[in-house]
């Protein structure tokens, strides 16, 4: 069998390459050794069947006398087969066992090998040691046979020795204080007083021993004193007065009383210490007036560079009213300052007291006083009462800060502030002290907002001052057709103009760089490093309700309300605000409407990560105030340059003689004024707005009025006036005429487009123009020259409107009012009218 194992060995894979039949192995030796799966022995019932194989009480010939009688010649052929199987298998299995734990077995072998000879080794030396403790016994029990007799006696004497070194040290302890006293060693003095005092308290009936107390009594007063008086001087470190405060509560004096003298003692302290930051916020003697300098003046503001011809200041004299004196001590160095100061010696007398009154261990009569209780709450008094002086300091130099330039060192003075009193709470919790800190940095926050609003909102009005000086530089150097100017000086023909887009997107440009910067400033207050960005304020009402709504929603408001403000000026010309300024103003409101509003609020909720908990201004919101503030600046802007039209038309009308003058021959200039101030503003408006939409132009448009005024329609509307008989006629034509028009709505709301606004300026002329003309009486040429003013204006007005029929129709009301007034209507003829305002 072994033959057939080895030659069968060669062809087989290597015992550790099948895992499987190692675990069939183990598993193999485990069933034998009756063990489970935890290698736990498994109590099993033994099967007492002789015929089981696998059982204790197998019997071969039981087993094969049953294979012979109940199986046939194959089956027991088949049987063997199985059985040296089964044999070959459990051969293979055992010698691979034997393969796999070789190395277990030849290191078991020397292991006991090596453990015979360290065990006879050992023998050895347990019978010397045997030995030796024999000896060891024996010694000492002759030894104490020797001394028994003396044992008694020489335990008397040591007692007798012992209670002659504590006589001597009681005979000897006034003379040892004495000592102590003249060396100031307080505390030793202390400690042998106290290791005395109970046994002359014991003794005191003696006359010897009730000396030696009255000695040390005296000699304690004599210490006691020296000690409330070097208390009560304050000229010790805190460690001396420490030790002083814990001297006396050994010597019995009442801690109440040394709760108060410790606190004053450390009030005087801590007194000087407030008094020296309050010195800090008088105001320093100047001998002259204090520069200050606006922190926002720059590239990115300065609209103009030099101040304007006939300005007696300069945008640069604009001076910020946040900014405070430059020669006071910085917030970071007042805070620094207080910090290491107050706050540390305030730390440090807290925990010298507490270690002192609070957590010093009570024993007999201290216990039932309940002193540590007494003690934190005149410790908690104490400390508020300072704490609040010490925090009006800091509130009033945080109030002084009021230059926005520069937010770090304001930020890292609060964390600063805020991270030394954390130290409070850890020595003393349950104090106040902490959360009125964070109270005061949640103030100072607010605060900041509102200085950061205030100044942006200041920018902006200055941002508009630049902006009316440049617009206003033209027009002392010279005119400049479509509202440009020239930025920082009077207008030359050298220098290149500023358009109205360059000023608007400087304008925005500068705002939105301000802004951005404003957030980056704030944004400081929720830095990871800084200490109290972790509180529940600073994460969720700081940010929604600070810097969103109290600061970017304000102030884009302030910018719609300021604005809106420019269209409430009263006056025929709109007050004193520049007609351009108006229209730039609600291009840049129509601006923060389509796209700067949700940009700055998107901006703003990633920078800050705002969580909209409560309720807040929607974007949608905004954008419709901005662009409500735009439609009113804008129809603001088209009335002020309809009435400065209509202004130049009623003059024009009210100062001649219509009835008396004489007969046309050119046009008025008053009418080319017209056209050419309507020719600038559409140069002007085109330059913010897009051009709008149309309505389709005849091809004849340029010579419409000679149809509507010379026509049959004319001839049939204009020819019953002149027969004296039919005036009612005449009358009723033109109302039955105007029953069939179309109501023409003169202040309706403009769009946002140039050929919108250029027709509702054109309707409030012309308006004008027809009120005017229904208030005067003209003579025959006088309806003439409304015939060529009107027909000159047809030739250029139809090109500015949305629908030209509308100019047709006014200036048709026009001529027809003007010869329902006429004395002595005789119309000019179309070709004369043509003549004349070609060449005109």
């Amino acid at each position: 069998m072994d033959g057939d194992i080895n030659a069968t060995a060669p062809g087989t894979t290597p015992p550790d390459s099948d895992p499987a039949r190692k675990r069939r192995v183990h598993g193999m030796l485990k069933l034998y050794y009756g063990l489970n799966e935890e290698g736990k022995t498994v109590d099993q019932a033994e099967s007492m069947d002789p015929c089981d194989i696998n059982g204790p009480h197998f019997d071969p010939e039981v087993y094969l006398n049953k294979l012979r009688r109940e199986c046939s010649l194959g089956e027991l052929m088949d049987q063997e087969s199985c059985m040296v199987k089964q044999i070959r298998s459990l051969d293979s299995d055992m010698q691979t066992l034997v393969y796999e734990n070789y190395n277990k077995f030849i290191s078991a072998t020397d292991t006991i090998r090596k453990m015979k000879n360290d065990f006879k080794k050992m023998e050895d030396e347990m019978d010397c040691l045997s030995t030796n403790m024999a000896s060891i016994t024996d010694f000492s029990a002759r030894i104490s046979g020797t001394l028994q007799d003396q044992h008694a006696q020489i335990t008397k004497l040591s007692g007798v020795h012992t209670l002659l070194r504590k006589l001597q040290f009681l005979f000897e302890l006034p003379a040892r204080l004495n000592k102590c006293l003249e060396l100031q060693a307080y505390a030793q003095a202390v400690s042998s007083h106290r290791r005395a005092r109970c046994v002359l308290q014991q003794y005191s009936h003696m006359p010897s021993f009730r000396g030696i107390q009255d000695d040390c009594h005296a000699i304690m007063d004599k210490l006691a004193q020296e000690l409330r008086q070097k208390f009560r001087d304050g000229g010790s470190s805190a460690k001396d007065l420490s030790e002083c405060v814990e001297l006396l509560l050994q010597l019995d004096e009442p801690a109440e009383e040394l709760c108060d003298k410790f606190l004053s003692h450390a009030q005087s302290r801590l007194e000087a210490d407030l008094l020296g930051l309050e010195a800090e916020l008088r105001p320093p003697l100047s001998s002259g007036p204090t520069a200050v300098t606006d922190p926002y003046t720059g590239p990115a503001r300065r609209l103009s560079v030099e101040p304007t011809a006939g300005s007696p200041t300069g945008p640069s004299s604009l001076k910020n009213p946040f900014l405070s004196p430059s020669s006071r001590t910085d917030i970071l160095e007042f805070i620094d300052r207080g910090c290491n100061e107050f706050v540390s010696s305030l730390c440090l007398v807290i925990a010298s007291y507490q270690e002192l009154f609070v957590n010093r261990p009570q024993e007999g009569e201290m216990a039932s006083k309940n002193i540590p209780q007494m003690a934190i709450g005149k410790l908690h008094a104490f400390v508020d009462a300072l704490a609040t002086r010490y925090f009006s300091l800091v509130e009033r130099r945080i109030q002084e800060e009021k230059s926005v330039g520069d937010n770090s060192l304001l930020v890292r003075a609060l964390d600063r502030f805020h991270r030394r009193l954390q130290a409070v709470a850890k020595l003393l919790p349950g104090s106040a002290v902490p959360s009125q800190g964070t109270e005061i940095v949640v103030r100072a926050a607010r605060e900041r907002i509102k200085q950061y609003l205030a100044a942006l909102q200041s920018f902006y009005l200055n941002s508009l001052t630049d902006v009316r000086q440049a617009l206003a530089a033209p027009r002392l150097g010279g005119s400049s057709a479509g509202g440009g100017s020239h930025l920082g000086g009077p207008a030359t023909g050298k220098d290149a103009p500023a358009s109205l887009p360059e000023l608007l997107s400087t304008l925005s440009a500068s705002i939105l760089n301000q802004i951005k910067s404003v957030l980056a400033s704030v944004h400081l207050f929720t830095a990871k490093d800084i200490t109290f960005s972790n509180k529940p304020y600073f994460k969720g009402e700081f940010c929604s309700h600070g810097v969103r709504e109290s600061l970017v929603v304000n102030f884009i408001k302030f910018v719609c309300q300021s604005s809106r403000q420019f269209c409430e000026s009263a006056g025929d010309r709109g007050g004193s605000t520049p007609p351009a300024l108006l229209l730039l103003l609600s291009r840049l409101c129509l601006d923060y409407e389509t796209s700067t509003i949700t940009y700055i609020l998107t901006l703003t909720d990633e920078q800050f990560l705002v969580q909209h908990h409560s309720p807040v201004t929607a974007v949608t919101a905004l954008c419709g105030e901005a662009r409500e503030a735009a439609q009113r600046l804008l129809n603001h802007y088209v009335k002020v340059q309809g009435l400065i039209i209509s202004q130049m038309l009623r003059k024009s009308v009210e100062t001649r003689d219509w009835v008396n003058t004489i007969e046309p021959r050119n046009v008025r200039a008053v009418m080319k004024r017209v056209v050419e101030d309507t020719t600038s503003i559409d140069v002007q408006v085109g330059l913010l707005y897009e051009e709008g939409v149309r309505k389709a132009h005849s091809s004849d448009s340029s010579k419409r009025t000679f149809s509507v005024y010379s026509s049959s329609r004319q001839q049939t509307r204009y020819a019953p006036s002149y027969t004296p008989s039919a005036p009612m006629d005449t009358n009723l034509l033109s109302n039955i005429h105007k029953l069939f028009s179309e109501r023409v709505e003169i202040f309706s709301p403009v769009e946002f487009n140039k050929v919108s606004v250029l027709t509702g300026i054109i309707k409030i002329s012309l308006k004008t123009f027809l009120e005017c003309v229904r208030l005067r009486t003209f003579g025959r040429y006088g309806l003439q020259q409304i015939q060529v003013d009107c027909h000159y204006l047809q030739m250029y007005l139809w090109r500015f409107v949305s629908d030209e029929n509308l100019v047709h129709f006014l200036l048709d009301e026009i001529v027809g009012s003007t010869a329902h007034r006429c004395l002595d209507p005789a119309p000019m003829e179309q070709s004369v009218i043509e003549v004349i305002c070609e060449r005109g």
